[in-house]
């Protein structure tokens, strides 16, 4: 994509919550985008989740608020399908002057822990499996939408639909095609279990371009939800009588021969794989944070609602917070199957991945594997039940430090508590429109 023949285009990192920071700029732009033309401050990608500063956070008085530079990132620009006019994002990361990584940058967090994978000889390949509800926001609390081909708003579950696949025909057209245009694997689709709720698998790629490409897919299936005339929210519980959205993540490890780490022939898997599942295992509670990061997330962590409240793994058993497929060997891999829709997906894969790589470090057993209904095991390990405790939690866990910079883990909780106190002044029944299209 030739970016100076543009009118114009945008420049955006990712801040903690996910969301999208940076600027429009001018063609003449193009040219100077690896050379630090582009300043933003550092503050800017450590605000809370409607924009504002950090009460007391040391990115703004105490240093000034300085600037960063923000540098492309080898993801390249991508068209933006949901605008009219014509143009491009160009994904970014924030460096200080001398070129060292900002630690409060989402990205960078993966990319080193990618890099100690590649330090071993290893890469990861990732996937995630992404569930979004299409909702009607024009009134005073969300609604389902009105079904395009009979005018009527939808009332009922829907699993596994082929009918209502195809009364959103439009829209999915248009969403295959944006993730064409812009480089996003997007494999099967199907109606959920949800109202007006539906799942889109991205496929197995590199980890990096799978976070990339899972931040870009969110921003493009809300965007053109509004063209379609509704909204798409990846909130973890849009209606709380209603089934919640979750994003499983499946990673398999290959190592400098292209040989999967975790195949031994069989359907157990290698010992390398049964040590990252402990690590998986044993950093959940104190990542609790990561999986549900928003006071809304934890309406969907309940026993009974098909997203995994105990710490536990199992082969081949959707009850398991951790699951370990079947299929043939050369493909085994290890799905996460915690965290919710409303994730930052570089958190959330630096979270797993990193939790994994310990395992394998120290050498960790995980416990047995889990049969039956993990909802009935009563002893399991629990992730954090709430909002606050979760926060708590991932400020001192021993194991989180070790898979964040001590300053990222800094930010995300003074975030997160700022958000707690401003959500304590919002009417509970009006929490649902500082979510609905920002997580």
């Amino acid at each position: 994509m030739d970016l100076r023949a543009l009118h114009n285009f945008r420049v955006a990192a990712c801040d903690l919550n996910g969301q999208m920071r940076g600027k429009r700029v001018p063609p003449g732009y193009a040219d100077k985008l690896g050379k630090g033309a582009v300043r933003m401050p550092f503050s800017a990608l450590n605000v809370d989740l409607w924009g504002a500063d950090i009460e007391g956070s040391p990115l703004v008085f105490e240093t000034g608020d300085a600037d960063g530079v923000l540098r492309p990132t080898e993801r390249g620009p991508v068209p933006v399908p949901w605008l009219d006019t014509e143009t491009a994002l160009v994904p970014m990361c924030l460096y200080d002057d001398d070129g060292v990584p900002f630690p409060g940058d989402p990205r960078h967090a993966l990319s080193a822990t990618l890099d100690r994978y590649a330090q071993r000889g290893w890469s990861v390949v990732a996937a995630t499996e992404l569930e979004f509800t299409l909702v009607d926001a024009s009134a005073a609390q969300p609604q389902p939408p009105v079904n395009p081909i009979t005018g009527r708003r939808l009332a009922d579950e829907a699993v596994l639909s082929v009918a209502e696949m195809d009364a959103f025909e439009a829209f999915f057209t248009d969403l295959y095609d944006g993730c064409a245009a812009m480089g996003i694997p997007a494999q099967t689709a199907i109606s959920e279990s949800g109202i007006g709720q539906f799942e889109i698998n991205l496929n197995h790629q590199d980890a990096i371009r799978c976070a990339d490409d899972t931040w870009l897919f969110k921003a493009l299936t809300r965007g053109l939800a509004r063209r379609h005339g509704f909204a798409a929210t990846f909130m973890s519980k849009p209606y709380a009588d209603d089934a919640g959205n979750g994003m499983h993540v499946h990673f398999s490890v290959l190592d400098q021969n292209g040989h999967n780490v975790f195949d031994n022939n069989g359907p157990e898997g290698t010992e390398i794989l049964r040590s990252a599942v402990a690590g998986c295992v044993a950093a959940m509670p104190g990542s609790t944070l990561i999986f549900a990061p928003n006071g809304n997330s934890y309406t969907r962590l309940v026993p009974g609602a098909h997203a995994p409240t105990g710490a536990c793994w199992a082969y081949e058993n959707r009850t398991a917070a951790v699951r370990i497929p079947g299929g043939a060997p050369a493909a085994r891999r290890i799905e996460h199957r915690v965290a919710g829709g409303d994730i930052n997906p570089y958190l959330m894969l630096t979270a797993v991945l990193g939790a994994a790589l310990v395992g394998i470090e120290d050498g960790l057993t995980p416990p047995a594997p889990i049969t039956g209904n993990a909802y009935d095991i009563a002893d399991l390990p629990q992730l954090m039940p709430d909002w606050s405790s979760a926060i708590d939690r991932f400020a001192t866990d021993p194991l989180v430090a070790r898979l964040f910079p001590a300053d990222l883990i800094r930010y995300l909780t003074m975030t997160k508590r700022q958000e707690i106190t401003r959500f304590a002044n919002i009417p509970p029944e009006d929490h649902w429109l500082s979510y609905l299209e920002t997580v």
